[in-house]
């Protein structure tokens, strides 16, 4: 599906969705675990839709039911060889792939788009030296064998989606297990995340610096009731919205306390020169005069897309470093990023793992091919607010797989005051 937006700025009220990253965690720890849990979601991704599908294969009982996803526990793994479609969600893959593992079931994971070509290095040798058997096929990845516990070592610079499967995975084995995370753990925010679901559901874990030493035969237990909190992730791009507009823009959902690593938007924001007021209501943004500066792009790479824009806009130069790990995700995003702005009229140079960006006083506008990426997608709409003709996407839908009610979102805010 294409779709035409109009130029010009944006205000009025929006409310984030579910943080699909906490509703992964949840879910898995509630599927693992020995008693019901009702998750309250608002907002159910096709992202969120592959790990429920995948619980479900392996045993568990998940049901949306009233705005809740009511799970019941697995109680024995499925026999023979289950089919776990992951679609294009590299967290359900990563998360799963030991858990498969501790299960000792075989299994086949059905993998779309560019998940094929996302590594598994080192993560596979990995799980393979602990009794694992992988054999990619296409498309196909079937695994089986039995984990066991012992030494698992990983680097901190590839994924942190590595280490927070083998937290998940690991309190099943029948023994002790430790985990040492070598070198500087990027996105480690994320890492918290599954550390503070699993402290949820009354799973012990040791910690010591980046080392873990996990107790095996632990199958804990959440609450009955939990809520998913609002998703910092897709708030960037209302937040971006906020700072490209004269009347602002309140954004309504979001726990400012939260463990989510993209939390810090706000500070980013801030030192672009966008205005940001927080009070009970939720946070209201709104434009100042936007400068370029240097982002870290190492702890927040789904931030990257969005912020691109608002640098397009901001005066002088801004560069975006450490952004090597884009050129893996569901596009190669520094490429695709890049194309977005140049087809918008902006003036982006693309390096080898970083961009610059030279900002105009406002973008042209055109169209956008999004490479089939939702964040693309969802910074071309950010993208129009600053232009001064409609911005034409490509493959519009594509925001299903982390929000599927985004462009609804975006048409119920009202047209702005021209910057």
């Amino acid at each position: 599906m294409n779709r035409t937006v109009l130029p010009g700025p944006r205000c009025g009220c929006v409310t984030i969705p579910a943080s699909k990253s906490q509703a992964h965690r949840l879910l898995i720890c509630a599927a693992l675990g020995t008693g019901e849990t009702a998750l309250r979601c608002d907002g159910i991704s096709q992202d969120i839709e592959a790990t429920v599908a995948c619980l479900n294969a392996l045993g568990a009982e998940i049901r949306e039911e009233d705005g809740r996803l009511r799970v019941r526990p697995i109680r024995a793994a499925p026999e023979g060889e289950c089919v776990l479609p992951c679609g294009e969600s590299g967290s359900t893959l990563r998360f799963l792939l030991p858990v498969v593992g501790a299960l000792g079931v075989q299994a086949v994971f059905l993998r779309k788009g560019r998940l094929p070509q996302r590594p598994l290095a080192p993560f596979d040798a990995e799980l393979a030296a602990h009794g694992m058997t992988l054999e990619p096929d296409g498309a196909l990845l079937r695994c089986g064998g039995q984990l066991r516990p012992g030494a698992y070592r990983l680097p901190g610079n590839v994924s942190s989606q590595y280490i927070s499967g083998l937290l998940l995975a690991l309190p099943l084995l029948d023994g002790e297990s430790r985990l040492q995370v070598m070198g500087a753990l990027e996105s480690a925010s994320y890492v918290t995340m599954t550390e503070d679901a699993l402290a949820a559901a009354g799973v012990k874990i040791s910690k010591h610096n980046t080392d873990y030493i996990i107790q095996g035969r632990q199958r804990g237990s959440l609450p009955e009731a939990l809520t998913v909190e609002g998703d910092w992730s897709n708030a960037a791009f209302f937040l971006a919205i906020g700072a490209l507009s004269l009347p602002g823009l309140c954004v309504r959902g979001l726990d400012r306390n939260s463990a989510q690593g993209d939390r810090s938007v706000l500070e980013i924001l801030r030192s672009f020169g966008a205005e940001l007021l927080e009070g009970e209501e939720g946070i209201l943004i709104r434009h100042g005069t936007l400068k370029g500066q240097t982002i870290d792009a190492a702890p927040i790479p789904d931030l990257i897309p969005v912020l691109s824009v608002l640098a397009s806009v901001a005066e002088g130069e801004t560069r975006i470093v450490n952004a090597a790990r884009l050129r893996l995700k569901e596009s190669d995003r520094l490429a695709s990023t890049t194309a977005m702005l140049r087809a918008l009229g902006a003036e982006v140079e693309e390096l080898g793992d970083g961009l610059v960006i030279r900002g105009r006083p406002c973008l042209a506008g055109g169209t956008v091919d999004s490479a089939g990426d939702h964040r693309i997608a969802m910074a071309a709409a950010v993208a129009a607010t600053a232009c001064t003709q409609p911005v034409t996407i490509h493959c519009a839908d594509c925001v299903r797989k982390s929000y599927p009610r985004f462009w609804e979102d975006f048409e119920a805010l009202q047209r702005g005051e021209t910057l």
